[in-house]
């Protein structure tokens, strides 16, 4: 006789609960292949991709530099950097033979990019969730992120309008590693602060946990698979600014005089469908494929708002508007500025490290001032 195992009713109504999101998603990989083009669709899967293992793994960059910082511990930081050497070691070799159809993550060191690099890793500690965290976190439901989000948004549009003023203080070309070279160099220096952070580490930390091994390597291949299909780096910053700069369009808003939006690339995606930038679908895939996975996860799309006074709402909202704002002016936030900006040989990127992780330690202590300490 063959036997069957029960379902809890508990969770037969999450997982039918979960269906319609399932088959949103399906809809909106058919629908944007169809009416974008296949590598839009494709794209798009990618982002879900990216959504499905931060949120399903647990991975992130705020909260590993929180746990470095706090505790000494490194496994989280060991993930990030071995996942950006996997990247680079392929990324690189692309570029150096590619050049006309790829392109990497390039910033311009100054004192707007490190200044807004600090000011970005202090805020990101505050609401514990950087660029793709806030993405995830808000895909997941949490409260915090919901606020910031839109904030981030408008915050990004008004560090894009004020990017040249900012810039003109004073600001290097781009500076790139490339070619073999560049390559030994970035993972000569990506072994160097793997070992500084593990020479630093409390006893008994000394290691990367196993889903977080994981994690590091399948968003390697997501955004080696980014990097070849959209011809770009992954990032988050450009979409968020330009979801907002639609809708003060919308609005009525004139922002064609700025020199950001002026450039014709800009001018046009922002006359364009969202669907065919590439930026905001890896965006939109990354809080559906988080949905996805919390819609799976007992208590998590309904988890209750945390008890926070009013202040902490209050610095939620200004926290989301300051990370928009200093990630524009620091050519990106952790993705797009650190784990793509290293991985494809821009020095910006290491200096945006140190900047923000300097910031994200005057975070940690500015978050009970804050009051984003509150009992859940």
């Amino acid at each position: 006789m063959s036997s069957t195992v029960a379902i809890p009713a508990t969770e037969a109504r999450r997982r039918l609960g979960a269906l319609p999101l399932t088959l949103l998603l399906l809809a909106g990989l058919a629908g944007t292949a169809l009416f974008a083009g296949a590598r839009f669709g494709l794209v798009l899967a990618l982002g879900l991709g990216f959504g499905l293992v931060l949120e399903g793994l647990r991975f992130g960059f705020a909260g590993p530099w929180r746990a470095m910082i706090e505790r000494r511990d490194p496994g989280g930081i060991l993930a990030q950097l071995l996942s950006i050497a996997l990247v680079a070691a392929v990324a690189l070799p692309l570029l150096a033979t590619y050049p006309d159809e790829l392109v990497g993550a390039q910033g311009r060191i100054g004192w707007a990019m490190i200044g807004g690099a600090f000011v970005f890793g202090a805020a990101m500690q505050i609401v514990l969730g950087c660029g793709s965290g806030t993405l995830v976190n808000a895909g997941s439901g949490n409260a915090v992120a919901l606020v910031a989000l839109p904030l981030f948004c408008v915050g990004s549009l008004l560090g894009s309008i004020h990017l040249n003023w900012w810039t003109e203080l004073g600001a290097l070309p781009p500076l790139v590693l490339s070619g073999g070279t560049g390559l030994g160099l970035t993972l000569v220096a990506l072994a160097a602060v793997a070992v500084l952070v593990v020479a630093l580490a409390a006893p008994g930390t000394r290691r990367i946990q196993r889903h977080h091994l994981l994690a590091a390597v399948l968003l390697a291949g997501l955004a080696i698979g980014n990097l070849i299909v959209a011809g770009q780096p992954w990032g988050v910053v450009y979409g968020l600014g330009l979801w907002a700069a639609k809708g003060a369009a919308a609005l009525g808003a004139d922002i064609s005089g700025s020199g950001f939006w002026a450039a014709p690339v800009n001018a046009a995606t922002l006359h364009g469908s969202i669907l065919t930038d590439y930026t905001s679908l890896t965006n939109i895939g990354m809080i559906l494929g988080a949905a996805w996975i919390a819609s799976h996860r007992a208590g998590s799309l309904d988890q209750p708002a945390p008890r926070l006074p009013l202040r902490g709402w209050v610095a939620a909202a200004l926290s989301g508007l300051v990370l928009g704002y200093s990630s524009r002016l620091a050519f990106g936030c952790n993705v797009g500025a650190l784990y793509s900006g290293i991985a494809t040989g821009s020095l910006h990127g290491w200096v945006w490290f140190a900047a923000a992780f300097a910031g994200s330690a005057l975070g940690l202590r500015l978050r009970p001032w804050a009051g984003m300490e509150g009992k859940r």
